[in-house]
């Protein structure tokens, strides 16, 4: 039989190691943040003083700023078709019964098991093969590819939570199919649909490998711009931008993590 001291002694193992493994993974962005504020032109560690260069010289050149701002767009709307197709898909396959429903369901999800690279080059051949030449349109495209199935285990997830018996009573009562969704449906889903929305835009905003495939020249978004600046050019600017993002993805962990606990 196990004693107290030894799961005391084991639980004391299992803390130490899961801080070690915290520390190992976090310790990389931490030193990148804390170049971030230093004054030197270049990456230094660690920084000899504290300065804002960093983020003035972003702000400042017209590139890094055109490529966060087609980056912003592109997410958003990328996310909100997502969002769109991926409710009415969630909905479609939690409410209804048809045969071939789970290779529908594995097809939806397919871009999560897939290679990126593949669904890129897949992609860029195919968008080509249709003559869509538009770089907005390129990117939205895709991204919507890899951003889909996000919404949609985020959505059916929420679905699950949701008593079918009021959907029903709301349709006895004389609504429509339209106005039961508007009233009854979408204000049960809203936590859901909220993180499904920050789940595709992180995701779209973060996205190099399907953008590096499609982007047109001269329009780059800002994931593959900092590529580019790493493969040719090493910028220390590449240490801001990183800061930055990094606090764009915690504040949508945050707000996620509020919505879960309110959903709940």
């Amino acid at each position: 039989m196990i004693s107290s001291r030894h799961i005391m002694t084991w639980r004391g193992v299992g803390l130490a190691a899961a801080i070690f493994v915290f520390v190992f993974l976090i310790l990389p962005t931490a030193i990148v943040i804390i170049m971030s504020f230093g004054d030197k032109r270049d990456l230094v560690f660690p920084p000899t003083g504290f300065s804002l260069d960093l983020f003035r010289r972003f702000f400042a050149e017209p590139g890094w700023t055109q490529s966060a701002l087609l980056s912003f767009r592109i997410a958003i709307l990328s996310a909100t078709l997502s969002l769109v197709m991926g409710t009415a898909a969630a909905i479609g396959l939690a409410r209804s019964r048809f045969r071939g429903k789970g290779l529908v369901s594995l097809f939806l999800h397919s871009p999560i098991m897939i290679p990126g690279v593949a669904i890129a080059l897949a992609l860029y051949l195919y968008l080509n093969m249709l003559g869509i030449r538009n770089n907005d349109a390129r990117l939205i495209l895709g991204h919507v590819v890899m951003t889909l199935p996000f919404v949609l285990v985020t959505v059916s997830a929420g679905l699950r939570h949701i008593d079918e018996t009021l959907e029903t009573v709301a349709t006895v009562m004389g609504a429509g199919l339209f106005t039961v969704f508007r009233r009854v449906t979408v204000p049960l889903l809203a936590p859901a649909l909220t993180i499904g929305w920050l789940f595709a835009f992180v995701t779209s905003f973060d996205e190099v490998i399907v953008s590096w495939f499609l982007v047109r020249a001269g329009h780059m978004t800002l994931p593959v711009k900092m590529y580019s600046s790493i493969m040719f050019d090493i910028s220390p600017v590449l240490a801001a931008v990183s800061t930055m993002l990094t606090g764009l993805t915690v504040f949508a962990c945050i707000v996620m993590a509020a919505m879960q606990k309110k959903e709940a």
